[in-house]
């Protein structure tokens, strides 16, 4: 038997029908209703023409439609593809090119965007929320389609894509196989040995005493298509906010009642820190606040532990290739490095450029192997740049990520190898200064990067977001960083912004960053 994620949620929605799959705001599906409104949907597109292997671009907010057309593409063993909504005409066209969309399901907030966009083989649009005159609107979608299955046969190699990037490069599609990222991201049972059969992860799921989980992130961001998957493993109810809103996220949990709620780094640790001091709910029920996909510094983890010092907040590791790999050790920070334990189930390793494993004290890579990605869409060059195979056959994905490993098998990792700035011959990772930034009280936010120099070859510098109020001077935060890092880490150049650009997923956006250093000195 294989793990497909479509026959396992058919598989719950037929034994736990009745139980709350998913919420957003005041809409809520059951497992059977959500199942029952995929299979309309999946009816709709089969009848467009749109069938296996084909790919489906979602353009949405959070919300019920969302989740259902992920599965309802997967239902016909097609493909979604996650679409950037703060994307312009421009990088636009060029994801709807290189992901080779037939369909694509869009707010109608986007309409005069989407309106202007046109790819070789987009040729069915379905808008949510509105009309338009080159659309079907998703309610028409629906209408009349049956609510049954009747699909072909599926498998656990049917593929899965997330694009992921863009903050750098443009964006890459990360291809999975559906079994594969099913054991990479939990196995089903996320705090244990992962689940031997699709049949046992349904029994399970049943005797599971239902918890509800909330995903703060958008769904355009892998980490919450995965934690939706990993809520539903369980027999779990996942909710959302269909925009990120710190406060109505704390009012959300007070309404429902959550449980866990998994957060990207300080873009939404702070922010929720600031409105739960700030505001008045009853947070009585979390337990847990886990951080995946960017770092907490330890300012920012520190102010969440103390509005919630009975909540376990964790800090996770992995990525949209790797899956989740390991948890943050406790103590650990970006300021001194972030210490990780691998996760048991994940072969991760550091390895040199000979890819064979470092000694401890000494850099390289992070690596995976086993249940990882197979290749970017449409990209052979860099697929070939990040999944290489070792003398001894061996296949490994290079997350970009510089770490040295110690004799307890733990890991601490620096930064992105990419992001790195060499400035005069010494390295400097752009996380370790922004962590120290950030622990300044007069600044909200920071990106740090590297710009060309004439004497060092590059400089750092930073870009600052001060709290509403503060006005921190480049005097001030020099200051502050030359008592807390080596001179050369420390920023030779400030930029001082409204507001910091991130993705949605609260990633920093370095492009963005250089340009607005670079503006700052003209």
């Amino acid at each position: 038997m294989e793990f497909n994620h479509a026959d396992l949620f058919e598989g719950l929605a037929d034994t736990i029908g009745d139980r709350v799959a998913v919420v957003c705001g005041m809409e809520r599906r059951t497992y059977a209703e959500l199942d029952a409104e995929a299979n309309r949907l999946a009816h709709h597109l089969l009848a467009q023409g749109v069938g296996p292997g084909q790919h489906v671009g979602l353009q949405l907010y959070n919300g019920i439609e969302y989740i259902a057309g992920i599965l309802a593409a997967l239902k016909i063993r097609a493909v979604p593809i996650n679409v950037n909504y703060r994307y312009v005409e421009a990088e636009l066209s060029y994801l709807f090119t290189d992901a080779d969309l037939v369909a694509l399901l869009y707010d109608a907030e986007f309409e005069e965007r989407v309106s202007k966009v046109s790819a070789p083989l987009l040729r069915h649009r379905i808008v949510v929320g509105g009309s338009s005159a080159t659309a079907v609107p998703y309610g028409e979608a629906l209408k009349d389609q049956p609510s049954t299955r009747g699909f072909p046969t599926r498998s656990g190699q049917d593929v899965y894509i997330i694009y992921t990037g863009g903050t750098t490069g443009l964006p890459k599609g990360a291809m999975w196989h559906t079994e594969d990222l099913f054991m990479a991201f939990g196995g089903g049972n996320p705090y244990g040995e992962p689940r031997a059969t699709p049949r046992e992860v349904i029994d399970e799921a049943v005797k599971a005493t239902p918890m509800v989980m909330m995903a703060a992130p958008p769904l355009m961001h892998g980490a919450a298509q995965m934690a939706t998957f990993i809520a539903w493993w369980m027999g779990s109810t996942m909710v959302y906010v269909r925009k990120f809103d710190a406060a109505e996220v704390w009012r959300t949990v007070e309404r429902e009642r959550v449980f866990t709620m998994n957060i990207t780094g300080d873009a939404m640790a702070r922010p929720l820190a600031e409105a739960l001091a700030a505001g008045s709910y009853d947070v009585s029920s979390l337990f847990v606040v886990s951080s995946t996909g960017a770092i907490l510094s330890g300012a920012v983890r520190d102010r969440l532990q103390e509005l919630l010092p009975n909540v376990m907040i964790l800090d996770n590791f992995g990525s949209t290739e790797s899956g989740y790999t390991a948890s943050g050790v406790a103590g650990s920070s970006p300021e001194s490095g972030l210490k990780y334990q691998p996760n048991s189930t994940a072969r991760l390793v550091v390895l040199n450029e000979k890819l064979e494993p470092v000694g401890p004290g000494e850099m390289g890579t992070v690596a995976k192997s086993g249940r990882i990605a197979f290749g970017y869409y449409n990209d052979p060059a860099k697929s070939a740049q990040t999944f290489v195979t070792d003398r001894d056959g061996t296949r490994w994905l290079l997350t970009g990520d510089l770490a040295t490993v110690h004799d307890d098998g733990t890991i601490t990792i620096y930064g992105r190898g990419s992001q790195c700035i060499n400035t005069g011959g010494e390295k400097v990772f752009p996380e370790e200064v922004e962590a120290v930034l950030k622990g300044h009280p007069a600044v909200f936010d920071a990106v740090v990067t590297g710009v060309p120099d004439e004497t060092w070859g590059t400089r750092v510098a930073a870009v600052v977001e001060a709290r509403p109020g503060a006005e921190p001077g480049a005097a001030e935060l020099d200051a502050h960083c030359r008592e807390r890092l080596s001179g050369y880490k420390v920023p030779r150049s400030y930029a001082f912004v409204p507001e910091i650009v991130r993705s949605p997923a609260g990633k920093a956006d370095y492009r963005w960053a250089r340009k607005i250093v670079e503006a700052s000195a003209l």
